[in-house]
């Protein structure tokens, strides 16, 4: 499998040079700023006429007023309930008309709006999404029942998902300080109190071309898309003065955490951690290049230390694995789980799976693995240039977080430098339980009893 992997890589190396100029096939990736601060990705893909046409917005849950969660969230919902020049529902039926697709996402950092339409209706896409930049309409008959929408997705969401809400109160856990501690969605109790003032508050405070970033991606030329770009976001007036974030940043953990969630819906236990880590944006040069590369040797496939120790060698796990989101404008989370065969208990795969965890820190990764990941990596890297949504993701969530282009251009060659000194050393200094919150996902048997 190694073999092949090096000969994939080597095959397609001229690719990842070109990922690393900001030619992807050949082509070159465009970026610039119009007059009002709106920041400008274009990443040209003639194969079909199709764009993908995304406006990131640098404000996610981590900027709400504290003690009004979920304000990001309910904002981005209410995005969608028109203006005065385009009323409640138009966009989306001009979108439906022409066979393309839309959504929106909201994170800790950022939010966004998509839209995937042929390339003629891209100017249109633009004049929606210019117009509702600064002119969203609300009034509490939109606002009211939108409010209940978003009540009912968290209910569906997280309330009736064990998991979940294990994956919420570890966060709380681990974030003493920082507000990525709260959820995206919000606390219930303060999404129940949120109102159409909060909400355009928060628009007017976020909402403008200086806090916002264009990626299209598709059919496009860069000189096309100035032209469009300036034609109808260029219209728009800068609103606010965005402030640098400054937020409360997490003190030296001095312990480590344990939560446990107990629901008699839990079909399977589980058992995961989080590592309080640093991220892209908040790492010293080269250390969050390590631990990606960290994490996809403990838990990225059937290959991983984790998955073959646990599942393939011990027979303990049906499932185990590991992650890293070095995405965000603060300090992150590196994760493991695993999940156990029904004979064994939580205790015996947490063991386990510590065991993994120090020997690695005592001995580091082979060379073998070293390679392995790197080159599986920067693969994935290359096969994401035959997606336009993960081409404009890419970039759209790096520069919302305070990367630049080059740093994602260059994130290849960063990969490559990585070497197993570097792997160990992040194992060593950030694999440290004082810096967890290790959770228990266990059946509520007793309230099963009471049930029956």
């Amino acid at each position: 499998m190694l073999k092949t992997l090096i000969a994939l890589t080597a095959a397609l190396l001229t690719l990842v040079a070109g990922i690393g100029t900001g030619r992807a096939s050949g082509i070159e990736i465009s970026h610039f700023v119009l007059a009002n601060g709106l920041e400008v990705v274009v990443i040209p893909d003639h194969r079909a006429p199709v764009v993908t046409h995304m406006l990131w917005y640098k404000v996610g849950s981590a900027d709400e007023t504290p003690g009004k969660s979920g304000l990001a969230h309910f904002l981005e919902h209410l995005m969608f309930k028109g203006t005065a020049k385009n009323p409640a529902g138009r966009f989306s039926q001009v979108v439906a008309t022409v066979g393309g697709q839309e959504n929106a996402f909201t994170s800790s950092d950022y939010t966004g709006f998509f839209q995937r339409v042929p390339r003629e209706q891209l100017p249109t896409m633009m004049g929606f999404e210019a117009d509702r930049m600064t002119g969203l309409v609300l009034t509490d008959d939109v606002v009211r029942p939108e409010l209940n929408v978003v009540l009912e997705e968290q209910n569906m969401r997280v309330a009736n998902n064990p998991g979940t809400r294990l994956g919420e109160q570890m966060e709380a856990a681990l974030y003493l300080n920082h507000p990525y501690g709260r959820p995206v969605i919000g606390w219930r109790h303060e999404i129940e109190q949120l109102t159409r003032e909060d909400a355009l508050d928060f628009y007017r405070r976020f909402y403008t071309p200086n806090n916002a970033i264009l990626v299209v991606a598709g059919d496009a030329t860069p000189d096309w898309v100035r032209t469009l770009a300036q034609d109808t976001y260029g219209r728009v007036p800068r609103v606010a003065e965005i402030k640098p974030r400054m937020r409360p940043q997490e003190p030296v953990p001095e312990a480590a955490r344990t939560v446990t969630l107990s629901d008699p819906r839990v079909t399977q236990p589980s058992v995961s951690r989080y590592y309080l880590v640093p991220s892209s944006t908040s790492a010293r040069p080269g250390e969050s290049e390590a631990l990606e590369v960290l994490a996809h040797i403990l838990g990225r496939g059937s290959n991983s230390r984790l998955y073959h120790t646990l599942v393939f060698s011990k027979g303990i796990a049906i499932n185990a694995g590991a992650s890293y989101d070095g995405t965000a404008v603060d300090a992150t989370h590196l994760s493991v789980y695993a999940t156990p065969k029904p004979s064994v208990s939580l205790q015996q795969l947490e063991e386990a799976v510590d065991g993994v965890l120090a020997e690695v820190i005592e001995n580091g990764v082979t060379s073998e693995e070293l390679t392995r990941s790197q080159n599986r990596m920067i693969a994935d890297a290359i096969y994401a240039n035959d997606s336009q949504r993960m081409m404009a993701q890419w970039y759209g969530a790096a520069l919302a977080t305070g990367a630049s282009v080059d740093d994602v251009r260059a994130w290849p060659e960063r990969i490559r430098a990585v070497d197993q000194a570097s792997v160990r050393e992040a194992a060593r200094r950030w694999l440290d339980k004082r810096r967890s919150v290790t959770g228990y996902l266990v059946k509520d048997a007793r309230s099963e009893e009471k049930r029956s």
